[in-house]
């Protein structure tokens, strides 16, 4: 239920991602790389669709959660399209914030990886500001759906290339742009926090959750159908239906409360 033309959907992605740019009059696009399947799939097809010249890619480690691993996979990636990586360790800064922020707890796993991610969201838009570039994001359905993100951190972008697939399919998009299998196959995760991953904490792997997903939003079947056709309990249906629901103000810029 999830399968498409992968080659028609590279073209229209670099086709969009091109006239996004062009429309908006910039020198081009700056994104963070992980290591991580989605922000290299958006790392190729920016490159695709614009060239390396246009292109700058930035690696944020932060020293509780640095995997040197990780550095090497984006650094080879890179190499591979022919792009420097901007090393900006984000570690002094969320230090800074730590030690300035009252109340602020260490063992709060949750709001300081919020934190990182929004200081990384910071980083991202300055190199955008001086070098007049478009911020590209590398969320996918998958995760704006669930709201698998942090609000106006790793979400917060001028585009999103992967939006519209999940990320099921981002994998598909990455063995056809000829990703190394080493980055497809990886874990996914946020790298939060240390032994943090995405199904962990998701509580469903991406595989179920998709098709899931798949049957309440695109096909707008209820629960009990989506259960029955996945021959999955109806709990997890109803699980996944809750993190969209309670997820919706991610998704909506902030309204504003009419008084007149």
């Amino acid at each position: 239920m999830l399968d498409f033309d992968v080659g028609e959907i590279v073209d229209r992605l670099c086709f969009l991602v091109r006239r996004f740019v062009d429309e908006a009059k910039v020198n081009g696009v700056v994104l963070g790389m992980s290591g991580g399947v989605d922000s290299t799939t958006t790392a190729y097809l920016c490159v695709k669709a614009l060239g390396k010249d246009r292109v700058k890619v930035l690696f944020m480690p932060e020293s509780e959660t640095f995997n040197p691993e990780d550095f090497e996979d984006v650094k080879n990636a890179a190499n591979n399209l022919g792009l420097d990586v901007v090393k900006t360790d984000i570690s002094n800064v969320y230090k800074a914030f730590l030690e300035t922020i009252p109340f602020s707890d260490p063992k709060n796993f949750k709001v300081n990886g919020n934190l990182k991610s929004r200081i990384r969201m910071a980083t991202l838009y300055y190199f955008a500001n001086k070098f007049g570039l478009l911020v590209t994001g590398s969320s996918n359905k998958t995760e704006i759906l669930t709201g698998y993100y942090t609000k106006w951190g790793d979400e917060a972008s001028d585009m999103l290339p992967l939006g519209s697939l999940y990320k099921t399919q981002v994998k598909k998009l990455a063995s056809y742009l000829n990703i190394p299998k080493k980055i497809i196959d990886k874990t996914p995760t946020a790298g939060l926090w240390v032994g943090q991953t995405d199904e962990d904490e998701l509580g469903v792997k991406y595989e179920v959750l998709d098709q899931i997903l798949y049957g309440l939003v695109d096909l707008k079947l209820n629960p009990e159908l989506v259960a029955e056709k996945l021959k999955i309990s109806f709990e997890v249906v109803e699980k996944v239906k809750g993190m969209v629901e309670v997820s919706m103000h991610k998704r909506c810029m902030p309204p504003i409360l009419e008084i007149f």
